[in-house]
């Protein structure tokens, strides 16, 4: 079952790569008592990830900022390192994104949010959206139809609906 606006969000552990290596990271700690957005995308250095959905974000940072958002968290099933080394690429590590790794679909799987795509390569991937989370609770959920587009999933579609 897929994820829905007024839904708690299911505790997953997903993993970034700290000083000392990966690390892991508690969806329901990094939610509880505050308000967070998290997005996802098909996977790091794919075009549209690349080119638009992460920087849709760093360039909104400083807006969400202004509406009381305490973190705004990318979330791909690729490994950690892929997700510091696109973190550092894209800028957004330096804008203040968080980059977590979700290498087990575990927290993608557990919201209904995985497809597979096998002519494109991608198997075990998750869905292109972005979700406004407060205290644990999805209080807005924008969803892509198709995982190429990123329009109500961007950074700027997510503010307009704030």
């Amino acid at each position: 079952m897929t994820i829905s606006q007024g839904a708690t969000l299911p505790d997953a552990t997903l993993v970034q790569l700290g000083e000392n290596g990966p690390e892991a990271v508690s969806i329901a700690d990094k939610t509880k008592g505050r308000k967070v957005v998290i997005f996802a995308v098909p996977g790091a250095f794919t075009p549209t990830c690349h080119s638009a959905h992460v920087p849709s974000f760093v360039r909104t940072k400083d807006q969400f900022d202004a509406k009381g958002v305490d973190e705004i968290i990318c979330v791909s099933v690729n490994d950690p390192f892929v997700m510091k080394a696109w973190g550092e690429a894209t800028g957004a590590t330096a804008a203040g994104l968080t980059m977590l790794s979700d290498a087990q679909s575990e927290f993608t799987k557990a919201i209904g949010m995985d497809f597979d795509a096998p002519p494109a390569g991608l198997i075990a991937r998750s869905k292109r959206y972005a979700m406004l989370v407060e205290d644990g609770t999805v209080t807005l959920l924008h969803q892509e139809e198709n995982p190429g587009a990123c329009e109500i999933s961007a950074g700027e579609g997510l503010l307009d609906a704030m």
